[in-house]
């Protein structure tokens, strides 16, 4: 005979089992050491990269050996980089002393250029942007699904995130609660340390999800970054 008694009281058991696992994991702070990629052919001759895949130059081949020289005393768990090849390369460098394989995502692409992409870039001063560029909404979006994703999926780990100038400011922006313009830019092979938790990105999701559909203004970009501040009270 099927007791079910039995059956809800195990199924609440277990429930309470999965939400004191939540409870653990959400409040592990997940370090994520965001690195862009090395310098490229296209990046030395000033051309509008976007998410075309380019090659690291034998200088930003040098870049990347000296973050790997850098990180290679460091705890690292886990090795992230973009799909595209300038950031995959980078992070192969990086990821050699460790023996850690590179775990691609198509979350920290660069920024999508639309025709902008191919153009040199001294070119593009003044003219009018096309509709078929990633808007900046858009663009916070992604870098705060990448938080996400990195927060769930690596909790309490240290993180390698290889990506690329423009996306890896908007990460800084929603991290640091700012707009981008306020995001000092990152040089080929910087590294920069962001230390989040899933129950602060958790916090924060209905607030972005809100401020995403309020307006594609400036003014809406700024109430989007404002509302995702991910930052811990005490970091700089």
């Amino acid at each position: 005979m099927f007791d079910f008694a039995a059956k809800v009281q195990n199924n609440s058991q277990l429930s309470i089992v999965i939400y004191q696992l939540f409870c653990t994991f959400a409040v592990m702070e997940t370090t994520i050491l965001l690195v862009r990629h090395g310098e490229t052919f296209d990046n030395a001759r000033k051309i509008m990269q976007g998410q075309v895949q380019g090659d690291l130059n034998e200088r930003g081949r040098e870049q990347a050996l000296q973050v790997a020289r850098r990180l290679a005393g460091e705890q690292i768990d886990v090795i992230v980089s973009s799909d595209l090849r300038r950031a995959v390369q980078t992070a192969e460098v990086i990821a050699a002393p460790h023996g850690l394989p590179v775990n691609q995502t198509a979350l920290l692409r660069e920024r999508d250029w639309g025709s902008f992409t191919g153009r040199y870039i001294p070119d593009l001063q003044g003219l009018e942007w096309p509709d078929d560029i990633e808007s900046e909404i858009d663009l916070l979006a992604r870098a705060r699904s990448f938080i996400l994703y990195i927060t769930a999926t690596y909790p309490g780990k240290r993180v390698v995130a290889v990506g690329h100038g423009i996306i890896n400011k908007a990460v800084l922006a929603i991290y640091a609660g700012c707009t981008m313009r306020e995001v000092q830019r990152m040089m080929n092979a910087e590294v920069r340390i962001l230390t989040v938790t899933a129950e602060r990105v958790s916090a924060v999701a209905a607030m972005t999800a809100a401020s995403m559909t309020a307006s594609s203004s400036s003014e809406g970009t700024s109430t989007l970054a404002a509302a995702v501040a991910l930052r811990s009270p005490s970091a700089e």
